[in-house]
C-alpha cells in the first residue's frame, strides 16, 4: 500500500547547503520560511573543500574590464559576455556581504602601514584579485555561513536528506510547467517525504563523481542536473568537464587538491627527471588555463609511461609556504612529503562541471517557481573552461540575484495543490546492493577512459552504449526495490553521464575542456551545446 504521507510546507525549499544555497537562504529568511536540504552533514559539500579563493576586483591597478577579459579568454570563445560582465560587476558587493558575515579573509599591511586584503593570483588572471583565507577558503566560508544559518529562526536545516525528484504538473497528472516542491528521502528514517514549497532552488553543485578520479566529495553526483532534466529543463555545455591539473597522487590522500594558488605563488611542474615542461606547451607556462595544464600533464604521463608528474615549490622559503599553504603543508607532512624540500606528486582529477541547468541572470529555469544557482547551473559565465576562483564567486553573485528576484515575486498568489504521497506499494527491499556498487564502479571507470581529458568519437560511442545498458538495469532496479542512497546517486550519475556524452558527440571541434582526436581544430562561430528534453 502507499505509505503514509509525511508533508512539510515552506515558502522556499533550497536543495543544497554550500555557498550558493546558504547565501540565498540567509538573504531570503527575513521574509520567508526556508527549508535547506543537505544530503549529508553541512560540511560535506564541495564548498568546504575549496582551497584557492574568490575572484573580485579590490586592487586599484585592477579593473572590472580586466576581470571580464580574462574570463572571456579562459572560456575560449564560448562565454556569454553579458553574464561575465554581470558577474564581475557584482563580485565586490557579493564579497563584501560575505565579509560582513565574518569570513576571515587574509590581510596584509602595505607600505603605508594600512591593512588590506592579501590578494593572490591564479591561472588565467592578469592581476592579483583572489581573496582567500590561507589555503582553506571554502572551509572558512562554509563554517561562517553554517553559523549564520544555524542562528536564524526562519531557516530549517534538513540534514541527511536526498532529493529524489522535483514535483511538477506531471505528478498531478495535468499539463503545465510548474514546480511545487520535491519528493525527498529521509536517510534517518529511510522513507520518502514530501516538501511543498512556493519556490524551489537547486544549489546541488556539480557532477564530477561520474569520473573515477575526482577532487570532489562523494556527494557530487549531479543530482540537481538530473532532476531538472527529468522535470523538463534544458541543459547546456555538459561536455565541458574541468579536470584540475594538480590533485595529490598518493594512496592515502584521495581527492586531496593542490590549489592553483601554489602555481600563482611560483610553484613549477616537473617531469620525473626534474625538468620543467609547461613552457613547451604554452607561453603562460604554469599559469596557463586549467585545460591547457591538465592536457599537458596527461600528455607527459602517457608519453613517458609515468604514474604522475611533480609540483615543486621547494625554492620558496619554508615560513612563506607554511603561512600561505598551511593545510597543504600539514597534509603532505602527514604523508611524509616535506614540500619545502621536495616536489609533490600530482595527477589531474575531475574537478568542476562547467555546464548545467540553463538559467537566466536571476537563476530562473524553464519551470515556473524553479531556480538553479552555483555549479548546478549554466549561466554562460564559464564557457568552455572555468577560470580559477570564479566558481565560489558565481555561487555568491547568483544567490544574491536569485534572492532579489524571489523576493519581488514572493507575494504573488500561488496555487495550493494536493500532492500525492510517494508510492512504494509495488517495491521490496533489495538483497542485491552489490549490483548497484558494481554498476557504479563500471560507470566511473569507462567515463574516465572514454570521456576524460582526451576523447574520440569511437570512445564516446562506446560510452553511450554502456550507459544505455546500465540505464535499463537501473530503471528495472528502481522500479522494483525501495529507495537507497546509492541507488538514487547511481540513477542521477547515469543521467548526467548520458547528457555529458550526448553534448560531447554534438561538438565537432576541440575547444577548451573538450578535446577530441577526431576534430582537433576549432570551428568558427561556435555556439553553446543546448539539449532540450524530448528533442535530444
Amino acid at each position: 500500500m502507499t505509505q503514509q504521507k509525511v508533508e512539510h510546507n515552506c515558502d522556499v525549499l533550497v536543495i543544497g547547503a554550500g555557498a550558493a544555497g546558504l547565501t540565498l537562504a540567509l538573504r531570503l529568511a527575513a521574509d520567508a520560511n526556508v527549508i535547506v536540504l543537505s544530503k549529508a552533514k553541512l560540511n560535506e559539500g564541495s564548498t568546504y573543500y575549496a582551497q584557492g579563493g574568490i575572484a573580485a576586483v579590490f586592487d586599484e591597478s585592477d579593473s572590472i574590464d580586466s576581470h571580464v577579459d580574462d574570463t572571456l579568454i579562459a572560456g575560449d570563445g564560448l562565454c556569454e559576455e553579458k553574464t561575465v560582465r554581470f558577474t564581475a560587476e557584482n563580485a565586490r558587493k557579493s564579497l563584501e556581504n560575505l565579509i560582513n558575515y565574518g569570513v576571515p579573509f587574509d590581510k596584509e599591511t602595505d607600505q603605508d602601514g594600512e591593512e588590506k586584503f592579501h590578494l593572490t593570483r591564479e591561472g588565467g588572471h592578469s592581476h592579483r584579485r583572489i581573496l582567500h583565507a590561507a589555503d582553506a577558503t571554502g572551509k572558512a566560508v562554509q563554517k561562517t555561513l553554517n553559523k549564520a544559518v544555524e542562528e536564524h529562526d526562519n531557516i530549517h536545516l534538513f540534514e541527511r536528506y536526498n532529493a529524489v525528484d522535483l514535483i511538477t504538473d506531471k505528478h498531478l497528472k495535468r499539463e503545465g510547467k510548474h514546480c511545487y516542491g520535491a519528493y525527498v528521502w529521509n536517510r534517518n528514517s529511510e522513507s520518502v517525504e514530501v516538501i511543498k514549497a512556493k519556490t524551489v532552488v537547486l544549489a546541488t553543485g556539480g557532477a564530477s563523481k561520474v569520473y573515477q578520479y575526482t577532487s570532489n566529495p562523494d556527494i557530487a553526483s549531479g543530482d540537481g542536473i538530473a532532476m531538472a532534466w527529468r522535470a523538463g529543463c534544458k541543459v547546456a555545455n555538459m561536455e565541458f568537464n574541468q579536470f584540475h591539473p594538480t590533485s595529490l597522487y598518493h594512496p592515502d590522500a584521495q581527492n586531496f587538491l593542490l590549489t592553483e594558488a601554489l602555481r600563482g605563488e611560483g610553484a613549477v611542474l616537473l617531469r620525473p627527471d626534474g625538468t620543467r615542461f609547461m613552457p613547451d606547451f604554452d607561453e603562460r607556462a604554469e599559469l596557463a588555463p586549467r585545460d591547457v595544464v591538465a592536457r599537458a600533464i596527461d600528455y607527459e604521463m602517457k608519453r613517458l609511461g609515468a604514474d604522475c608528474m611533480y609540483l615543486d615549490i621547494s625554492h620558496k622559503d619554508k615560513d612563506f609556504i607554511k603561512k600561505h599553504f598551511p593545510t597543504i603543508y600539514r597534509q603532505c607532512r602527514k604523508l611524509g612529503i616535506k614540500i619545502h624540500k621536495e616536489p609533490m606528486p600530482v595527477v589531474p582529477a575531475a574537478h568542476y562541471t562547467c555546464g548545467g541547468v540553463v538559467t537566466d541572470l536571476n537563476g530562473k529555469t524553464d519551470l515556473d517557481n524553479l531556480y538553479a544557482i552555483g555549479e548546478v547551473a549554466y549561466t554562460g559565465l564559464h564557457g568552455a573552461n572555468r577560470m580559477a576562483s570564479n566558481s565560489l564567486l558565481e555561487c555568491l553573485v547568483f544567490a544574491e540575484s536569485a534572492a532579489t528576484h524571489i523576493n519581488t515575486s514572493h507575494q504573488q498568489a500561488r496555487e495550493d495543490v494536493d500532492i500525492p504521497a510517494w508510492d512504494e506499494s509495488l517495491v521490496t527491499n533489495s538483497d542485491e546492493e552489490v549490483i548497484i556498487q558494481h554498476n557504479w564502479h563500471e560507470l566511473r571507470l569507462f567515463m574516465w577512459d572514454y570521456v576524460g581529458i582526451v576523447r574520440s568519437t569511437k570512445r564516446l560511442e562506446r560510452a553511450l552504449r554502456r550507459i544505455e545498458l546500465l540505464n535499463q538495469e537501473v530503471h528495472d532496479y528502481y522500479s522494483n526495490f525501495k529507495v537507497s542512497n546509492n541507488l538514487l546517486e547511481l540513477r542521477n550519475l547515469l543521467q548526467v553521464s548520458e547528457l555529458i556524452v550526448k553534448c560531447a558527440m554534438e561538438r565537432k571541434e576541440s575547444r577548451g575542456l573538450h578535446y577530441t582526436l577526431d576534430y582537433p581544430n576549432q570551428q568558427e562561430n561556435s555556439q553553446p551545446t543546448v539539449l532540450t528534453p524530448g528533442n535530444e
